[in-house]
């Protein structure tokens, strides 16, 4: 068999494959149709050294393709397994997460923080209501910039105790120019977690906030 003959033979079954099948030659099928051209070849018609490392080289690339498969896949069920283990240690546990609302049992000192990007000299954190009504106002005056602590103590602004539910929280920092909303951190509590499908991101499944994803946690545990 002649250098043409196993290439145009390697060209069309590559064809073959892939109109029928769609699927590339196989490392097995290489090497079989390799050893067949070693086997047959003419030794009056020795095909040259050039073609010959080349054809070795194709099969070098292809079992190097089947080995990386082979390794990406072993990444991707530790990296699932790894989100398993996560999954398990963080339900029943809080978090706290960028947002602005918060399941709060008024019968403990609910206690988060806010972003203050500049210096303010006066700052403030409306508490709102399920109905959207200003329950109180938590007054924490001047305050260097940073993350701020601030606490509610579940009550109104007559002293009356709330009931249980989720609130609103509105931080604010006055400035020369005005009143401008601040971000605020809240904690909740992970009801339970959905595992990334494909390598995708671990979800968080929070009581009265729903799905956020785990990049957005800021701490674990409070």
């Amino acid at each position: 068999m002649s250098v043409s003959g196993v290439s145009s033979a390697l060209d069309q079954y590559q064809i073959k494959q892939d109109t029928t099948q769609n699927k590339e030659l196989g490392k097995n099928e290489f090497l079989n149709l390799l050893v067949a051209q070693l086997n047959n070849q003419n030794p009056l018609e020795p095909q040259g050294n050039g073609e010959f490392i080349a054809q070795l080289a194709q099969f070098s690339q292809v079992e190097g393709i089947e080995k990386l498969n082979t390794s990406m896949g072993s990444l991707l069920s530790g990296y699932q397994s790894s989100q398993a283990l996560q999954a398990s240690s963080l339900v029943g546990h809080k978090v706290i997460v960028p947002t602005d609302k918060a399941v709060v049992d008024t019968a403990e000192t609910f206690k988060a923080s806010l972003v203050l990007p500049v210096t303010s000299s006066n700052v403030y954190v409306n508490v709102y209501d399920s109905a959207g009504a200003v329950v109180n106002r938590v007054n924490l005056g001047q305050q260097a910039a940073g993350n701020v602590s601030f606490m509610w103590d579940g009550k109104d602004a007559s002293g009356k105790v709330m009931p249980p539910g989720t609130y609103k929280f509105e931080a604010q920092a006055s400035y020369a120019d005005g009143t401008k909303g601040l971000y605020t951190l809240l904690p909740a509590n992970v009801d339970s977690v959905t595992l990334g499908q494909n390598g995708g991101e671990l979800m968080l499944n929070l009581a009265g906030l729903g799905s956020v994803p785990l990049s957005q946690v800021q701490v674990i545990g409070q």
